[in-house]
């Protein structure tokens, strides 16, 4: 009797104890809330344990496995099908989870995510309206420096760095970046209606040539066409390139600036500007640690119910259960391999089984793998696009009424 037992112990006796906390490693899906009938991961547990003793050979053969090493081959494979169904979804939603909440979503199992990631692109596109100066992160500065008449053209040389940077800003290590200077002539369009410019269009001018040289110019207006307007901006321009010297400067070195041409008055010049301690710090989602989603480690996902996945998926997990179980009888096997018998010795195939079953695996993580590569969003959209390209196709062909009156 004693005999008997050691052996029940050592090999599977075909069926196994009640599936509770302790017959299972970690118990995640043990006491699940199902609908009636949907299949529990207590139930499943143990009949495919059941199926995979016969189908390792028992009762033909002995198999050197009892129900807590089935069990917790049939928890890992439930565990590893959760854990690649995740990671798809995690790097299928990666770019829309980024900066949400995690108190708002603690669990984002079996939850559709609805978005085009719109959001983070345009926390991304903030970065770059600072490089365009358009609604950027970075706050764009202001300041101005005094320019002097009396310096020489030679002197003409101001030192941003200096005048902004340590004076203005008090920086220490840290230099400025330039992003404009406001040193150039009013623009021509302002100049057109200007009563001293030559080649503008002052009011006396237009009245004049028009006969209402009597009537006041805040009550009456002249209909003329845009190109006149732009061929007089044009005139303006070319008027100031050619025939005076051009407002222009230059930034040489580290921030220096010259101004063209030699000013003859003095005057605030100007400049907006970033510190570069400013453009160099990562912008980061406000609040605590862990308190929005930062990388893949923290998206919420967590195990899904077992009675909610769908027949395809315990199907996988059925296949993965026995390669497991195939996989741990070939380990236990191989400790010894052979055995001495009266007469000879028996070979065990232990390296074997571990082999198969380790391709086995292989596979079936390939096959899943590759059906939800399939149903990533950006790979749906391309069948969508030719699936309605090929119903465009077919439509074409249909014949249209046509209509006798």
């Amino acid at each position: 009797m004693s005999a008997n037992l050691d052996q029940d112990r050592v090999r599977w006796p075909g069926s196994g104890s009640r599936v509770t906390s302790g017959s299972v490693p970690f118990g995640y899906y043990l006491g699940d809330t199902c609908s009636s009938g949907e299949s529990t991961f207590e139930n499943d547990c143990s009949s495919s344990a059941m199926w995979a003793a016969k189908r390792l050979g028992y009762p033909i053969v002995d198999i050197e496995m009892i129900d807590v090493n089935f069990y917790a081959c049939f928890e890992e494979s439930v565990l590893e099908y959760n854990r690649v169904v995740n990671e798809f979804n995690i790097v299928n939603n990666m770019v829309d989870l980024t900066g949400l909440p995690q108190s708002q979503y603690p669990n984002l199992t079996g939850l559709g995510v609805k978005s085009t990631g719109l959001p983070y692109v345009v926390q991304l596109s903030k970065q770059y309206g600072s490089e365009a100066l358009v609604n950027g992160e970075t706050p764009l500065k202001r300041n101005f420096i005094y320019v002097s008449a009396s310096m020489s053209g030679s002197e003409q040389l101001y030192d941003l760095n200096k005048l902004i940077g340590e004076e203005k800003e008090h920086l220490t290590g840290s230099r400025i970046e330039v992003r404009r200077v406001f040193h150039n002539r009013p623009p021509a369009v302002a100049r057109i209606y200007d009563p001293f410019s030559m080649t503008g269009m002052s009011y006396g001018n237009i009245l004049s040539e028009m006969g209402f040289a009597a009537y006041s110019p805040a009550t009456q207006f002249l209909m003329t066409p845009i190109f006149e307007d732009l061929e007089r901006i044009q005139a303006i321009e070319f008027n100031d390139m050619v025939r005076k010297s051009a407002y222009s400067f230059e930034i040489v070195g580290n921030n220096k600036l010259r101004i063209f041409p030699i000013p003859t008055n003095n005057f605030k010049l100007w400049i907006d500007y970033y510190l570069e301690k400013d453009k160099n710090i990562t912008n980061f989602y406000s609040g605590s640690r862990y308190e929005y989603v930062s990388d893949p480690s923290d998206i919420p996902y967590e195990y899904c119910k077992y009675c909610k996945i769908n027949q395809p998926g315990k199907q996988w997990i059925k296949k993965y259960f026995l390669a497991l179980c195939k996989e741990t009888l070939g380990r236990i096997l191989q400790k010894y391999s052979t055995v001495p018998i009266p007469g000879g010795e028996v070979t065990l195939d232990g390296a074997e089984l571990r082999s198969e079953a380790k391709e086995e695996m292989g596979t079936l993580l390939d096959k899943l793998r590759e059906m939800l590569e399939k149903s990533l969003r950006v790979n749906q959209l391309e069948n969508k696009d030719k699936e309605s390209d090929a119903m465009n196709k077919m439509l074409s062909r249909v014949p249209l009424h046509i209509y006798i009156g």
